[in-house]
């Protein structure tokens, strides 16, 4: 599994799913869980995780960093 890269196709995540979620939580990468070349979900360092869940869920969270983003 290339760690530099940040998408990753779902079977390749599966199959390499012990080095992906260390070099998240070492590297304090996120990375991108695809289908068919489209992004699917994200992986993400814990404190990120838990942050998202503090605002009120994901859809609270983009709203949170785009207003202080100003988009």
């Amino acid at each position: 599994m290339d760690t530099n890269a940040t998408d990753h196709p779902v079977a390749e995540a599966r199959a390499n799913l012990s080095e992906l979620l260390a070099a998240v939580r070492m590297l304090r990468r996120t990375y991108f869980l695809t289908s068919r070349g489209k992004r699917q979900a994200a992986v993400v360092p814990t404190e990120l995780g838990e942050l998202i869940e503090q605002v009120g869920g994901a859809d609270a969270a983009a709203r949170v960093l785009s207003a202080h983003l100003g988009t």
